[in-house]
């Protein structure tokens, strides 16, 4: 498992800053990064991400998704969409993150 002991920091941590110093799991990583999109911006969110482990986990490839989408990096959103919709096993997730992938090829 690859992870920084001390990601990026941050103003956009918040609670979840002290959450990670209690228990620094990539997922918490996941969810703090998902709280530094807000305040930082999605390419310093991108920057958490990419260091986490979590290719198998749908949600990590979701994150990743929205973040390039808002960095206007359709295709490489897209191809990330596609892999959380594969790897989801909940059919309502999967139809959704499909919409959302197939909107990127909408202007």
């Amino acid at each position: 498992m690859r992870l920084r002991r001390n990601p990026p920091c941050s103003r956009g941590g918040g609670s979840q800053d002290q959450l990670y110093s209690v228990a620094p799991t990539p997922v918490v990583a996941l969810h703090r990064a998902v709280a530094v999109a807000e305040v930082d911006g999605p390419a310093v969110a991108l920057e958490i991400v990419d260091t986490l482990a979590l290719d198998r986990y749908h949600v990590a490839h979701a994150v990743r998704a929205d973040l390039l989408r808002r960095l206007g990096r359709r295709t490489e959103a897209a191809a990330e969409y596609t892999l959380a919709a594969e790897q989801t096993g909940n059919d309502v997730e999967r139809q959704f993150l499909l919409r959302r992938r197939d909107d990127l090829s909408s202007p």
